[in-house]
């Protein structure tokens, strides 16, 4: 009978009505407990936070902000270049500032590094939304924000979150974009730096680029491609190997700017001119692409529209509205040619 009676009063309850006491109940555990779980705090089980978890989800219950309360988004970087973080937090606070939306920004490297958690003191500040750019988010970061009711936006994470929205680039037509470019300059032996396949984006860019060699009906040697990460550091070990080769490469298409950086010193080491002897594409368009000597071609992502983008989502979903089914919302990319590009010499 109390069994039949707790059924009635949970069919009078609007789906997310249903009292933190009920939800303790169903549990097992104390209403104090439910809430350390739906604010992020510490001091409950592994087992304990997944079933409370569970249950949240499942009631639809939602964290009410009060009413004139201001709005605020928080952006999460990881290791992000300055550049291309302030173009996308100048995306967000175009967005944000329009709706009186302040903006603030964390950079967790540190606490990743340390162990430490990251989305915990997060829930803790009770933003009315977060964005992250951060290629470590997984879905079970998501499922801790859709649980205590913060909408999740996120900038290019390494994996699938769906249903948590993410917003990124093109990345395959603009590697197909940069490889047609070098195949139209007469290269046939193009060489290729990833970032981790593992990666959404840099599986992408190196379907991308294959897609390129394949439509012009050039073929590709496979030990001409190498896989890494992206970094200058990466992109100079990497670069070293192709050119030291006794049939190195005539051009070279990177996974990003900073690989094409060291790319671009391996080059130099080997006494290879550039574009003269070596042909070299990045992926980003940092600021830094145009004052290398000489400037780089190479694919430029719109951070500001990415950003802008991401910003739209979270304030949507902090309105309640239900956005369309969609897992990755993918903006265009551009080729911007510069100088480090140009027809092999004869050999």
């Amino acid at each position: 009978m109390i069994e039949d009676g707790q059924r009635q009063r949970s069919r009078k309850l609007r789906r997310g009505d249903l009292p933190i006491a009920t939800i303790a109940e169903l549990a097992g555990v104390s209403p104090p407990t439910v809430s350390k779980v739906l604010n992020g705090r510490a001091g409950v089980g592994e087992q304990t936070r997944q079933r409370v978890e569970a249950l949240l989800r499942d009631h639809g219950y939602r964290r009410r902000h009060a009413r004139g309360s201001a709005l605020c988004i928080e952006v999460v970087f990881h290791r992000m270049m300055p550049s291309i973080a302030m173009e996308i937090l100048q995306g967000i606070h175009e967005v944000a500032g329009a709706r009186d939306c302040t903006v603030g920004f964390a950079d967790v490297h540190r606490r990743v590094l340390a162990g430490e958690p990251w989305v915990e003191p997060l829930l803790l500040r009770q933003p009315t939304a977060v964005i992250t750019v951060f290629s470590l988010v997984t879905a079970e970061h998501g499922a801790q924000f859709a649980t205590s009711g913060i909408p999740l936006v996120a900038i290019d994470p390494t994996g699938d979150l769906f249903p948590t929205p993410a917003v990124g680039a093109n990345n395959w037509s603009g590697a197909l974009a940069a490889t047609r470019h070098l195949v139209e300059l007469g290269h046939r032996r193009i060489g290729v730096l990833t970032g981790p396949v593992a990666d959404l984006s840099a599986r992408a860019r190196l379907d991308g680029f294959r897609a390129a060699l394949d439509s012009a009906g050039v073929p590709f040697d496979d030990t001409l491609e190498r896989r890494g990460v992206f970094t200058f550091e990466d992109g100079r070990e990497h670069g070293a190997q192709l050119l030291n080769r006794s049939d190195p490469p005539t051009a070279v298409v990177c996974g990003n700017d900073l690989q094409a950086f060291g790319v671009y010193a391996a080059a130099r080491e080997a006494n290879l001119r550039i574009p003269d002897d070596l042909s070299v594409v990045g992926f980003d368009d940092v600021d830094q692409a145009a004052w290398l000597a000489p400037p780089l071609t190479t694919v430029r992502q719109p951070f500001g529209e990415i950003g802008a983008t991401a910003a739209r989502l979270a304030l949507a979903m902090a309105d309640g509205r239900v956005l369309a089914a969609q897992e990755r919302y993918e903006l265009g990319t551009a080729l911007v040619i510069r100088g480090s590009t140009a027809p092999p010499r004869p050999r």
